[in-house]
Parts: C-alpha cells; structure tokens; sequence
C-alpha cells in the first residue's frame, strides 16, 4: 500500500501529559514549532477536539440528515501540505479556504451527509469519505499519498487520533518532546490512550535523542 510516512509528534510534561494550556507553560515550549519544522512534516493531522478548539468556526446542524453512503473525495486545492481534520460526522464550520498556503482537507466516514459535504464544497474545501462508523485511516492514508500527494505527514492531535493512527499500524515513527516540568492532575490527556487492557505493549526502537539546555528533551522512535 502507498501512504505518506507518519509521524506523531508532541510536546509532554515528564508524566507524558499533552493539555495545550499546561504544555504552553512548559520549559521547552518554544522548541515545539522548530523541532515540528525539522522532521519536515508539510501535511499535519488534527482531531476534531483539536480543531474546535484551536481552528474551526463554530458546529454545522444540517438540514438534511440524508447520508453520502460511499467512498469517495473531492480536491479543491494542489499543495505542499494539508491541515488534515479528522471529522466523522462532519460536524465543524470553517472559513471558505481558497488562497490558502496549507488548505484544509476534512477526513470523513461515509455516513456524513450529502449537505455537509456540499457545504465543505462551497467552502472550497478538500475532503475524503471512507469508512462507515468511523474514518477508514488506512484507505484514508492510501489517497491522501495517490491522489494529493502527501508524502509525509505529521499527527499533532489529541491522544483518540494519535491512538487511531497507532492502532491502525500506520505511525512510521514517534517525535515526543518533554518539557522541563510535571502535570500531574488526574485525568488529563495523555499522548496515546484508549486501547483495550489486554492490548500488548507496542515496542519502538530509539533513533535519536536531543537536548535543548536545561529546558527540554527530544526523543525520535521508529515504529516499524
């Protein structure tokens, strides 16, 4: 199968706690966008939780519950890179994205609906339909490398898209950066989580380690 070499790359407390507002006090903060910069990851990917919170314009109610019911994409723009949003249901509103340096491209299930996808089209937007009840990342990954052209890829989500991506067996490698400082509040958002309990231990070889002076540390880990 072609897909896009995947890298999930996040910053951490040392107890591998991901919440934006705990992180962005961190010491290390800063390396994040240059240490994202260096593994040279044009097409970034975001959950949906990511993306209300950090890009999208407010919840689209649809009209028309009549569902897509098939695979199926539509390609708006030609681009170095994608700002990918993994959207199920299709249930965010966004600004219309022509002219855009990085364009978005809305990953959904097939049971979207006709209107949504319509919308996304008179948005100028990108997007893919595959899956039922969920977003078929494999077959998703396929025709973002054949039919846009995405050839690395980096998932910068929430720990649901992070854990998809790695149990779908598509991340090639993992770039965690740990800031100098502890969460350690109950229930917060880890890197990966969800899994069942009988899932075994995914085993990953160290490639690459870097310090930042006192601050932070870069750990890089191939997967596969």
């Amino acid at each position: 199968m072609k897909k896009p070499y995947i890298i999930c790359h996040m910053m951490t407390s040392i107890d591998g706690r991901i919440d934006c507002a705990m992180t962005s006090k961190l010491p290390g903060v800063n390396e994040y966008y240059s240490t994202l910069s260096e593994i040279n990851v044009p097409t970034t990917v975001s959950g949906r939780v990511t993306a209300e919170l950090e890009m999208a314009d407010g919840e689209f109610v649809p009209k028309n519950n009549e569902p897509y019911g098939k695979e199926g994409f539509s390609k708006k723009a030609n681009a170095k890179g994608y700002e990918v949003i993994v959207d199920t249901k299709g249930k965010l509103l966004w600004h219309d994205a022509s002219g855009m340096n990085k364009p978005y491209l809305i990953l959904t299930s097939t049971n979207v609906t006709k209107e949504y996808l319509d919308y996304l089209d008179s948005k100028n937007i990108s997007w893919i339909a595959c899956g039922n009840d969920k977003v078929d990342l494999v077959k998703a990954s396929e025709i973002l490398a054949t039919e846009f052209g995405v050839e690395r890829m980096g998932i910068v989500g929430g720990p649901i898209i992070n854990t998809a991506f790695l149990d779908s067996d598509l991340l090639d490698e993992i770039s965690i950066l740990v800031g100098s400082g502890i969460d350690g509040r109950g229930g917060m958002p880890t890197v990966f989580d969800g899994l069942p309990m009988n899932h075994d231990v995914t085993r990953l070889k160290l490639i690459d380690v870097q310090k930042f002076g006192s601050s932070a540390v870069w750990l890089r880990y191939k997967c596969n």
